[in-house]
């Protein structure tokens, strides 16, 4: 049997496209998706037992961290087992048989309307742009519904799926759009060999110089911290979460870096360790 791996969104959104890759990919299978209406529902569908795994959009080089998702990847028990950097392309699609000049309204989430405005502004400025619940959705109700003169933005696959033309490909504004997706799933077992990257959230002491010893800790360790995002802790004034990202070459160096900061930070919760994978 197919894994069923839940997603935000629709058919033929970005994280079936990622989910998709992956599995291929590692376990030369296509997962069964199930579709959630928020990320936090990844987390209810995989304790509920409906969902074996999830995949989870964390940041994107356009738009920026998903702020939310960090605090639901330390509320709940899942690792991170796996990430992949997919190339995020727009594409312009409608019903077979128009013409671009045809198309007067064209809808999208508004992530992906933020990421082709340019293309619109400069070269259809006639088109009127609607925002919509999901990207894959979109392009679902205008199959659906046989909207003649509407567009929609959103993947190769959910144009696919979906019997669309693409009018237009690669419509997205900054060419190098990538969009992390973590992965979710507790039967993948990684060997340490394998591992180059970790996913970390601690606190500090409230006092000054306790964030910079961290990181020059994780500096004299060659530890390469690809990332750091500071969240507020809930009824704590002043107080927050750290969310770090290092890579590294060498897992038992990486493991005496941890063992240099625990004494100076009051807890530690170790999101994941894992492989990274660029699609």
């Amino acid at each position: 049997m197919s894994r069923r791996v839940a997603i935000q969104g629709f058919a033929g959104c970005f994280h079936e496209e990622a989910a998709r890759r992956f599995y291929k990919e590692h376990f030369d299978e296509i997962p069964e998706i199930v579709e959630c209406a928020t990320f936090d529902d990844l987390f209810k569908e995989m304790e509920s037992g409906n969902a074996d795994a999830a995949i989870m959009a964390i940041e994107n080089t356009t738009s920026g961290g998903l702020l939310p998702n960090f605090e639901l990847l330390r509320k709940h028990e899942q690792k991170i087992k796996g990430e992949i950097y997919l190339h995020i392309h727009q594409n312009l699609m409608a019903l077979p048989g128009q013409k671009i000049e045809d198309i007067k309204e064209v809808r999208s989430h508004y992530m992906a309307i933020n990421q082709t405005r340019q293309f619109f502004e400069n070269e259809c400025p006639w088109m009127k742009m609607v925002e919509a619940e999901d990207t894959a959705k979109s392009a679902t109700d205008v199959a659906r519904n046989h909207l003649m003169g509407v567009g929609a933005v959103a993947s190769r696959l959910a144009a696919q799926m979906n019997g669309l033309e693409i009018l237009k490909e690669n419509i997205e504004t900054f060419k190098t759009n990538f969009t992390r997706f973590l992965i979710l799933d507790d039967s993948i077992e990684v060997p340490v060999d394998k591992i180059n990257k970790a996913s970390i959230c601690f606190t500090l002491p409230h006092k000054p110089g306790s964030l910079a010893s961290i990181l020059t800790i994780l500096s004299f360790y060659d530890m390469n911290l690809s990332r750091i995002q500071s969240l507020p802790i809930p009824g704590q004034q002043w107080q927050y979460f750290f969310y770090i990202d290092i890579r590294f070459e060498n897992y038992e160096r990486y493991q005496q870096a941890l063992s240099a900061i625990r004494p100076l930070i009051n807890d530690m919760n170790i999101l994941g360790e894992y492989p990274t994978v660029i699609l």
